[in-house]
């Protein structure tokens, strides 16, 4: 199959199965390379689908997609999506009861199931099923716990290696959020996929607003960033379990629904607190990282880290977790020199501590960055990009910067003429022109650039450095001793005088962001369908986002349609979906709209009447209302300009009895004087007409 005929093949499949009308970018290219029968690496952030890009294949290939999964709840929440859009998929673990596990076995060797969901430390126990099947193909997800130069290695992965051989003609997928060049290469090497084809999608999240501050009064700050936030959920990572406990205990006295989540508790009660913040039950989380690789939420509209964490990827995955659906989210971070030092601590002992030391470091340089967050964080993942994003603090408030050329062509001539080996410290030794054993015995003080920066001091050598890695001029393999290289930026700016702006140091001011943030009325259409759709999911008994993601529900508001075609063009609204939800969201859509619509004055309701010829009586009688209301309704219409000739409703006998009693109530304030005067015989209406004529 062609290409192009491939890809009209699949978008029926997309729109009928998932409810979107395109694909995202790279998902496209992945999807066409498996069915392609070629084994995969793809890097794709989160919230960028790459479910979607395994999911659509075991759709449109013969068999059955078997996709390892690290976590049940990541698994469950999968199968429940797909199972809502009306895919047939299914997922085992130990904590099933027994019948249930055979009947999905039964399922599984029928043929019958299109995904099967299964955990690392399980798959073996099919192997003989799979030996038995048609299988489309497999997906690793959360690929980067196979290496053990990621940020969260698991054993268990280790025995996919063999998948290969044993399935040789089988396209083996392998997907992750967050891997630097070491760790996809690691991961290729495990799964015995060395030629896979490689597809990173860009690691840039515009959505989500990059922010960090001191860590000073932290409580004092998370208080402040929640009060215009209370109807949001949101995610504050803690360094240790004990301080979950205690930020929640705080919050829950200052009024807000907040739960701690760590290892330390039992399954039941962790799982209790994840399906809580899954279902909008419980809105605020404060977690330690064992909270949220299995968190499929798509409307987490901020993530807070109450400490730094030990490197870029955890970093990077945790803080995307929020806004998945492509809707602006708030990424805070705390940073403070004591948590380096507890970090610091923890990794003394474990494996790989060289390599934790130097991602801890670059976790670290990025806190301290004094240009565009952004640029750090996507030069880090090996995406080279030099203009500023506009959507983190330090592009909302800059510092100072002077021209640095020169500078950096001396500090990148001195990387290249030590061929690129060498770590920071020995570069900006050499640099200074230090006198040290480890300069000598290398017989580095014979580099050209041996001294050429002796004027800067070490440590502000070493922010320039570290400036330079955040802008992606330089970068660091820490598979090899850490050692500094040139990017193809650094070559722009050596042989073609490319521009460097490097930020003035000591005179950053750390300014927090003044909240300008204008807060939507609740009572809008947006926030209707969320109720709806909370009382849907709840009563099915699955997340709020098995049924709509924030997304489809804002599409909603701005399509507002208005019949069942119009609502299948709603982005994520598939053919199951349109048939199961259609008509009760058109149907309040429908509500809200003609809620919304121009209600038409009181007064005016009863002139229109006036006009058609009914009586003050009739009209009173019609609408229910007093007689004497529908005179005044009258008597206002008059006074907006309506041809009344209220000289009809009062008779010349009743107008002079009437300013005969102004005359002989001088001091009377409202009718009741007037009333009792004429012994309660004339009604309050022609008592207010009559004066109104006398005052014209």
């Amino acid at each position: 199959m062609l290409v192009t005929d491939r890809k009209e093949h699949l978008l029926p499949l997309l729109k009928t199965h998932f409810g979107y009308d395109n694909f995202r970018p790279n998902q496209l290219e992945v999807i066409q390379d498996v069915m392609s029968t070629n084994d995969v690496l793809a890097i794709m952030p989160t919230g960028g689908g790459k479910s979607l890009c395994f999911q659509l294949p075991a759709l449109a290939l013969e068999g059955t997609a078997i996709v390892v999964s690290p976590l049940i709840a990541l698994m469950k929440d999968q199968v429940d999506v797909l199972q809502a859009n009306g895919i047939a998929a299914a997922y085992s673990n130990s904590s099933q009861p027994y019948e249930v596990q055979q009947e999905i076995l039964q399922q599984l060797k029928s043929g019958s199931l299109k995904l099967f969901y299964v955990a690392p430390e399980s798959i073996g126990q099919f192997d003989a099923v799979f030996q038995e099947i048609k299988i489309s193909l497999f997906a690793i997800d959360e690929a980067h716990c196979i290496s053990s130069w990621g940020h969260d290695f698991r054993p268990a992965y280790a025995q996919l290696g063999s998948l290969k051989a044993r399935f040789l003609d089988i396209p083996v997928m392998a997907l992750t959020a967050t891997a630097d060049k070491t760790t996809q290469d690691d991961i290729a090497e495990q799964l015995s996929i060395p030629h896979a084809s490689r597809h990173l999608a860009s690691f840039n999240r515009p959505n989500l607003y990059l922010d960090v501050r001191p860590g000073q009064d932290r409580m004092k700050q998370i208080l402040n960033f929640l009060r215009e936030r209370s109807d949001e959920s949101g995610i504050i990572y803690c360094l240790s379990r004990k301080s979950t406990q205690l930020l929640a205990e705080k919050l829950q006295q200052s009024g807000y629904d907040a739960k701690a989540y760590h290892a330390g508790m039992s399954t039941e009660e962790r799982t209790q607190v994840q399906e809580d913040f899954i279902n909008d039950r419980t809105p605020i989380i404060c977690a330690t990282i064992a909270f949220g690789m299995g968190i499929d939420k798509s409307n987490v509209r901020w993530v807070i880290h109450y400490n730094l964490p030990k490197n870029l990827e955890g970093y990077y995955q945790e803080i995307g977790r929020s806004g998945r659906d492509g809707l602006p989210a708030h990424t805070l971070l705390f940073y403070s020199y004591a948590d380096v030092v507890q970090l610091r601590k923890f990794i003394a002992d474990s494996e790989n501590a060289q390599v934790q030391f130097a991602k801890l470091e670059r976790m670290q340089q990025y806190a301290e960055a004094l240009s565009c967050r952004r640029i750090a964080l996507l030069n880090y993942f090996g995406e080279h990009v030099t203009e500023g994003c506009g959507n983190c603090d330090i592009c909302k408030a800059p510092p100072s910067y002077f021209d640095a050329t020169l500078l950096t062509q001396k500090i990148c001539s001195a990387v290249a003429r030590m061929n690129e080996k060498e770590p920071m410290g020995t570069l900006i030794d050499v640099l200074r022109g230090a006198q040290n054993a480890q300069v000598f015995e290398k017989g580095l003080q014979h580099v050209k650039t041996y001294g050429a920066v002796k004027e800067i001091s070490w440590q502000d050598l070493q922010q320039y450095v570290i400036q330079l890695l955040n802008q992606g001029v330089l970068e660091i393999n820490f598979r090899e001793n850490s050692r500094i290289s040139l990017t193809p930026l650094a070559k722009e700016i050596l042989y073609d005088k490319k521009p460097v702006q490097l930020a003035v140091l000591n005179q950053v001011e750390q300014q927090v962001e003044k909240k300008a943030r204008t807060r939507k009325e609740k009572q809008g259409l947006f926030e209707k369908l969320r109720v709806l759709r909370y009382q849907i999911a709840k009563e099915q008994g699955v997340p709020a986002y098995v049924v709509f993601g924030d997304a489809s529900l804002k599409d909603m508001e701005a399509k507002q349609p208005k019949t069942l075609q119009e609502f299948a063009e709603v982005s994520g609204v598939g053919q199951a979906k349109l048939e199961k939800y259609g008509t009760i969201f058109l149907k309040e859509i429908a509500a809200h709209l003609e809620a919304s619509k121009p209600k038409t004055p009181t007064h005016e309701k009863s002139w229109a009447l006036f006009q058609d010829g009914l009586s003050p009586k009739q009209i009173a009688e019609v609408r229910q209302l007093t007689e004497n209301t529908i005179y005044g309704h009258l008597l206002k219409m008059h006074a907006l300009g309506e041809a009344i000739d209220l000289h009809e409703l009062v008779t010349p006998e009743e107008l002079s009895s009437i300013e005969k009693a102004k005359t002989d109530l001088p001091e009377a304030e409202g009718l009741k004087a007037y009333f009792e005067y004429f012994k309660e015989q004339v009604p309050y209406w022609k008592i207010k007409i009559g004066l109104y004529l006398l005052d014209v």
